[in-house]
């Protein structure tokens, strides 16, 4: 629809490349951007599950390994920020557990370009701010990001908190299907 209506020769362009990549990623079953970045594994643990056998989190960096070489993802971890090593695995993903009801996990799965993460903001807003001021802050954010964090943008936002708290939430917002919006907004 988009396509459609855009009348500047490069930015039907672009649109063009996108709807491109985003076939070949769905028919091949790939990553629709090179930036895969950190593997983000979400998992709620049931209170009465147990886990037997070995370390969860060395399953996940197990499986977050194998992913990476057979999807073809490009493997972009350091083992330290500051001497910039590539851990060559993209280990160590990124764990978050909540703890659930019941005896089941559930584990989500979400690839974290760092171009999208590096354009990442949060602000503790005051107690007293306005809605119109949290969308003023979201959009002066997505402006301010541009192309750097590879459109089309999907926004994970959460508010409240902590400081840790509202990215964990920004997060787990991008693992709802992107037609769901939050049911209480």
């Amino acid at each position: 629809a988009g396509m459609k209506k855009e009348t500047a020769e490069r930015a039907r362009s672009i649109l063009g490349t996108i709807i491109e990549n985003a076939r070949i990623a769905r028919s091949k079953k790939l990553a629709i951007c090179q930036d895969t970045g950190m593997a983000y594994v979400h998992i709620d643990v049931g209170q009465q599950a147990a886990i037997v056998g070995g370390s969860l989190r060395k399953a996940v960096n197990d499986g977050v390994k194998e992913a990476y070489i057979k999807g073809y993802l490009r493997k972009s971890v350091v083992s330290d920020p500051l001497i910039r090593e590539n851990t060559k695995t993209n280990e160590p993903a990124i764990l978050v557990t909540d703890i659930v009801d019941g005896d089941r996990l559930a584990i989500e799965v979400s690839p974290k370009g760092f171009g999208s993460e590096n354009k990442s903001r949060i602000k503790m807003f005051k107690p007293t701010a306005s809605i119109g001021e949290i969308k003023e802050f979201v959009l002066d954010v997505v402006k301010g990001a541009g192309p750097e964090a590879c459109p089309p943008l999907v926004l994970g936002i959460g508010i409240g908190g902590t400081f840790e708290t509202a990215a964990v939430l920004a997060k787990k917002a991008l693992l709802r299907p992107i037609d769901k919006s939050n049911p209480k907004r």
